[in-house]
């Protein structure tokens, strides 16, 4: 039960206590963590990887801690659906009890949010998300866990960036990573803490750089990025269990307590592992419940609706570094629907992570699982510099696998990776001719993007000829213009050029 002690910047500091009084021998700590879960196929497989760590820690005296580093509750196709309440319903079921928020907990907007953190049985955790100046509803600030009298600290924090690559209403804030994790930490510190953890969805940069600036932070445990990593210098300490439940990150800590100069002090040593969930057994209980909510959709939408002639490739490092053909599929479609000059889908909406074989048919619901969140498609006016400020973003982060990499229809475009951000585009056509920056154009993409999502806020003074009420749904678009042409025959053929 939680006993609330103090308020500081952005919350309370909760207690819970999980033993009795304080122990003399050394404590075990067993964190099971993983990330970046927001599919429901691999469920029954991660609950069951989870429940055998957490019964053979217990069985040699450990204390076992279950943790979720952000993004659960879209994107999928079952979260276009029920907004996300079935991955809450599959978290009570694997065992998650602390999860920081993820950008995309904010893609189907705040009130979705709010609903499911309340029907949530583990606790939401941040510290740096605030709505019109308080903490989130339902979201809790740090957290001191008792242990057998070790005092573990335990707090969240959440990317900035959500501002712009999810859908936060006006009144939701994001700290600074290193003011919001100082705050926290005070009040840990304050309170006693042995050890401390962050919960971080916000990639490998900002986690190195947050245990460099705030030295009492002992142990982040990552997201966002999808990358299953383990770095230990001797000091600080990152973990990330990838994506979609492949691994669970497991951490042991061993504390104890010594006697240094006349005082009693803490140390503690890790050790690490990543556990492959791909060999697991489901857990039968849990993969009974993924195999209905599966039912229910291929009854609906299991319906096809034409084939490719040709290999669709959309694992997320090919559809955020080069030219694919789902993603020329995608602005094809939505630039046929409004007659747009141009089509523009920025790789980040292209979800389903998977490569269809040419002869592979397509139902619909391929097409929503590729296309889940919902957008609707809009038609701006905008010039061709406008036009080459977006492609030049478009392009800017390819290292680093972002999602706002643009796939095209109607023009070809050629750049470098290797020379500095905002000059890299080296060419660019519309229509066959070279682009005119004093040209007036037309852009059809989802509305997302032109809201200035992803960061093209240069699009935001573009002239909007058709909205997103008006423009209709982007899955509508792909699904109308595969079944009217039936075979999909456009592969890749030149329309982006990488040069480095």
């Amino acid at each position: 039960m939680f006993s609330f002690l103090r308020t500081f910047a952005f919350a309370l500091v909760a207690v819970v206590t999980l033993a009795g009084p304080a122990a003399a021998e050394p404590l075990k700590l067993v964190i099971l963590h993983f990330n970046d879960w927001d599919k429901m196929d691999n469920a029954g497989k991660v609950a069951a990887v989870i429940a055998q760590e957490k019964s053979a820690a217990k069985a040699e005296g450990a204390f076992p801690l279950v943790t979720y580093g952000g993004d659960m509750i879209s994107p999928s196709l079952m979260s276009g659906i029920d907004k996300g309440a079935h991955m809450i319903a599959l978290a009570e079921m694997v065992g998650i009890q602390y999860a920081t928020l993820g950008n995309h907990e904010f893609d189907l907007g705040d009130e979705v949010l709010k609903a499911r953190v309340a029907e949530s049985d583990f606790a939401w955790i941040s510290s740096n998300v605030t709505l019109d100046g308080q903490p989130f509803p339902g979201v809790q600030g740090p957290q001191i866990i008792d242990m057998n009298g070790y005092k573990i600290g335990l707090f969240g924090l959440t990317t900035p960036d959500t501002t712009f690559l999810a859908s936060p209403g006006p009144g939701v804030a994001f700290a600074d990573y290193t003011e919001a994790a100082t705050s926290a930490v005070g009040a840990l510190k304050e309170l006693g803490a042995d050890f401390i953890i962050a919960l971080s969805h916000a990639g490998e940069g900002p986690d190195r750089e947050l245990t460099r600036l705030v030295k009492d932070v002992d142990l982040v445990l990552g997201g966002h990025d999808e990358v299953a990593r383990i770095y230990y210098d001797g000091r600080d300490m990152l973990v990330g269990g990838g994506a979609e439940g492949e691994f669970i990150a497991k951490t042991t800590i061993t504390l104890d307590k010594v006697e240094k100069r006349g005082k009693m002090a803490v140390v503690w040593t890790p050790t690490f592992d990543l556990i492959a969930t791909g060999g697991a057994t489901p857990d039968p209980t849990v993969q009974q419940q993924v195999d209905a909510y599966a039912a229910a959709l291929d009854q609906g939408l299991g319906q096809v609706i034409g084939k490719t002639a040709v290999e669709m490739d959309t694992r997320r490092a090919a559809i955020r570094s080069q030219e694919t053909a789902f993603g020329n599929l995608v602005a094809d479609a939505s630039r046929t629907a409004t007659g747009a000059d141009i089509g523009l889908a920025n790789g980040g909406g292209i979800r389903g992570d998977t490569v269809y074989p040419a002869g592979t048919e397509l139902t619909r619901k391929t097409i929503l699982t590729e296309l889940p969140f919902g957008n609707s498609t809009v038609k701006l006016e905008l010039t061709g510099a406008v036009l080459r400020e977006a492609l030049e973003h478009g392009v800017s982060g390819v290292e680093d696998g972002q999602g706002r990499f643009p796939q095209v229809s109607g023009l070809t475009f050629s750049f470098d990776a290797s020379k500095p951000v905002g000059s890299r585009i080296t060419e660019v056509t519309v229509g066959g001719k070279p682009l005119d920056d004093n040209a007036t154009y037309t852009l059809a993409t989802n509305d997302y993007v032109g809201s200035g999502g992803d960061g093209y806020g240069m699009l935001r003074q573009a002239k909007v000829l058709i909205d997103g009420i008006s423009g209709g749904l982007l899955a509508g678009q792909v699904i109308d213009y595969v079944e009217t042409r039936g075979t999909v025959s456009t592969g890749v053929e030149g329309r982006i050029t990488r040069l480095d």
